[in-house]
């Protein structure tokens, strides 16, 4: 009887992991940096937008569907890891940079960074495997833009 129900929840955490997918990762870690200074901003929700049309070429509902599901999958996330983790099995490096450097646009589209959507941002550069100077750089491009 136990193995079953532990069967049961083993088979549903894996469906939930396979159903991840890079857009819906990418969409709740841009959420995740909107919400991480508990401020969101118009000017911070139309870069998300922006982003995930520029990085995704969705259509209008499809984008809202996205924002929508990427906003409340970030809100019941325990960690950060899950996304990643989708991100790293699915994405090359380039694809991994631009998604950094959306996450930098969103944190700076109200021209202020605040500290801990810079912690954030590194933790997610951290588990996608970005080095430290590529961190940087990419925070540097997007505020001198």
């Amino acid at each position: 009887m136990l193995k079953a129900v532990l069967d049961l929840f083993s088979q549903s955490n894996d469906k939930k992991e396979e159903s991840l997918s890079v857009e819906l990762a990418t969409a709740a870690l841009l959420s995740e940096i909107m919400r991480a200074d508990r401020e969101t901003d118009e000017r911070e929700l139309n870069a998300y937008k922006a982003i995930l049309d520029k990085q995704f070429s969705l259509s209008k509902e499809a984008r809202q569907s996205l924002v929508k599901e990427g906003q409340e999958t970030a809100e019941d996330a325990v960690d950060l890891v899950q996304f990643t983790q989708a991100i790293n099995q699915q994405c090359d490096n380039d694809k991994k940079q631009a998604i950094l450097k959306g996450l930098w646009q969103v944190a700076y589209a109200d021209s202020n960074i605040a500290p801990i959507e810079e912690h954030t941002i590194r933790r997610i550069a951290d588990l996608l495997h970005i080095p430290h100077s590529q961190f940087i750089k990419t925070k540097l491009a997007v505020t001198e833009e």
